[in-house]
């Protein structure tokens, strides 16, 4: 029978470990240092360069009596990319080294873990330019499923990350675009982007003669929903026209509904639901947004309003919660030698 020798009792392996931010409790982030965790057989891990904050992440940020804290390190971070750094024995089609965007959920850490079947690949045309591809994904999903044609008018209600990225793949599409917001720093930015008409989120009434002049009492073909708001998800109904399409891109988050089904009914209005949750659509988008970047229908790095280094995690989400005057959306670098 073989025995130990006190030699080998001695020898140990070090625990790798990796950084990574905890939310562990409301309006609370901690930098803790854990294991770095290993691939399964079908699973990549990814040596994160960035990632982006959603508005889904807020709530978790700010605390709902729907959570437990703390959170898991590195949730609810979904929006990240980076380089394969270890492979599982089973995956193929990747290599170490590969520049990946990927459906992960744990990316507000230095590495995250995912299924091979989770990533596309990052052309090196892309190479130094920051991509957040699921929500640039979300974008090119929604404008698919809203339809939107050449000389049709289109309403987009909520510009901020996700609303402004409609109104440049609307515009490029030859369509109207009358883009919506409450902040005027975002109603000049759809300007640039190629909105034709911008109108301030004030008076209800007034927003829908406005609308009707324009529309030359036609009301929009498609109206795009981008807040996740009562009000405007409201108003979102009340531009669209007879048989048009009402899109509800915004998240709603925050509690039940109510819709004007007698408007809906009267107007035949086709209503989208345009979120997938379906991982091959999610992927596929995150494809199509590859092409539209590499082409110049979509050009998100104006977008890009504040990058903050890893570390000021805390500070991003501040800044999102507060969405000030000029923000449109917050991504976190890690630095390289982490």
């Amino acid at each position: 029978m073989e025995t130990e020798t006190s030699k080998e009792k001695e020898i140990t392996t070090e625990m790798q470990l990796m950084g990574a931010f905890e939310i562990t409790a409301p309006r609370q982030i901690t930098f803790k240092q854990v294991p770095l965790p290993e691939p399964a057989p079908d699973e990549v891990r990814i040596k994160m360069e960035g990632c982006g904050l959603c508005a889904s992440n807020l709530p978790v940020w700010e605390g709902r009596e729907w959570f437990t804290y703390p959170i898991e390190t590195g949730k609810p971070g979904h929006e990240g990319w980076g380089i394969v750094d270890a492979l599982g024995r089973d995956v193929r089609g990747f290599s170490e080294g590969d520049r990946v965007a990927a459906i992960t959920y744990n990316a507000f850490a230095q590495y995250d873990i995912t299924k091979a079947s989770n990533l596309i690949k990052l052309p090196a045309e892309l190479n130094g330019i920051p991509f957040p591809a699921e929500p640039l994904g979300c974008a090119m999903n929604i404008f698919e499923r809203s339809d939107i044609r050449e000389g049709q008018t289109v309403a987009i209600i909520g510009i901020g990350f996700l609303g402004a990225m409609l109104v440049q793949l609307a515009h490029k599409a030859g369509a109207r675009v009358i883009a919506l917001s409450r902040k005027k720093s975002a109603l000049e930015l759809a300007e640039r982007l190629g909105a034709d008409e911008v109108i301030p989120l004030e008076d209800h009434w007034q927003i829908i003669e406005k609308v009707k002049q324009l529309s030359h009492e036609n009301f929009c073909e498609r109206v795009i929903e981008a807040t996740g708001k009562q009000w405007p998800l409201d108003l979102a109904a009340e531009l669209t026209a007879i048989r048009g399409k009402l899109i509800i891109a915004g998240y709603h988050q925050d509690g039940p509904r109510q819709v004007n089904m007698q408007l809906w009914n009267w107007r035949g209005l086709d209503v989208i639901n345009a979120h997938e949750r379906d991982p091959e659509a999610y992927l596929q988008g995150m494809r199509n947004a590859v092409d539209a970047v590499k082409d110049g229908r979509l050009e998100p790095q104006q977008l890009f309003t504040h990058v903050f280094p890893a570390e000021e995690l805390q500070q991003a989400f501040e800044l999102h919660h507060e969405n000030p005057e000029g923000f449109i959306k917050a991504l976190i670098t890690f630095n390289e030698k982490d």
